[in-house]
């Protein structure tokens, strides 16, 4: 004698009873807000943008033409190493994008030490990357005797203070193999990282600030996250009040 048994397959793109239409409906509307509100805004955001250099992209692109040809001022080549240097200073760059401003910043600020001085000046220089492959700490009294003297010759070099950034950060980016010459065809790939790291899309919708954060900012990480909690209290709410009109218990 055979036995029959009861289908039990339920499938959410074919309900087969009032309750599971409602909530297949329900699920669908509620995630079209959601992904029009993620991708929509994302969306909406590639559209108006524009590129947006920073100042020092700017201060870049006013000197680079005079020092790349070689023909740059003391004054034009000092802006241009602090440009690079905002560049070195961001914690995202690439070891590709960094050697490369690496070899003109070195040959530029080689470039701005006096005849007299370029022996010592290169001697400090290697100095310190001998220092820094076997120091054990950063308290190493030659260590820090090197870095010091480096910071305070560069910040001369630089024109600027010797507790500023961009002299703090000369010690790390300066090195010997770079100094004495220099591969013009590196100077595409500069213009290319510079205008990478220094060009970025802004709108209204990233210049507004809500509470101390960028508009785009605010909206992905805090309006989101309430909004997806909204999302999931009107799911709740419906759901127990189909119950109720359904004559369904729970």
């Amino acid at each position: 004698m055979e036995t029959q048994t009861e289908n039990y397959d339920i499938s959410f793109f074919k309900p087969t009873t009032e309750l599971a239409r409602i909530n297949r409906n329900l699920t669908i509307k509620l995630l079209i807000i959601w992904a029009v509100a993620i991708f929509g805004f994302h969306a909406f955001m590639r559209l108006i943008e524009t590129p947006t250099p920073e100042p020092a992209y700017l201060a870049f692109e006013q000197v680079w033409g005079n020092v790349k040809s070689g023909n740059g001022t003391i004054e034009e080549k000092q802006t241009f190493a602090k440009s690079t240097l905002s560049v070195l200073g961001k914690l995202l760059v690439q070891p590709a994008d960094k050697e490369v401003l690496d070899k003109v910043l070195n040959y530029v600020s080689y470039s701005l030490v006096a005849d007299d001085k370029k022996d010592d000046f290169v001697g400090y220089v290697s100095e310190f990357n001998k220092i820094k492959e076997v120091a054990t700490s950063l308290s190493d009294e030659k260590y820090v005797a090197f870095k010091t003297k480096i910071i305070e010759e560069s910040a001369v070099l630089l024109n600027v203070e010797s507790y500023s950034l961009e002299a703090k950060l000369m010690p790390f980016e300066l090195s010997t193999e770079y100094m004495s010459a220099y591969d013009a065809e590196n100077n595409k790939q500069v213009e290319a990282v510079m205008a990478k790291y220094l060009i970025h899309n802004q709108s209204f919708l990233t210049d507004t600030i809500v509470f101390g954060y960028p508009f785009h900012y605010f909206y992905t990480s805090v309006f989101l996250l309430i909004l997806f909690i909204v999302i999931c209290w009107v799911y709740c709410y419906r759901i127990d009040k189909i119950h109720k009109e359904l004559g369904i218990e729970g």
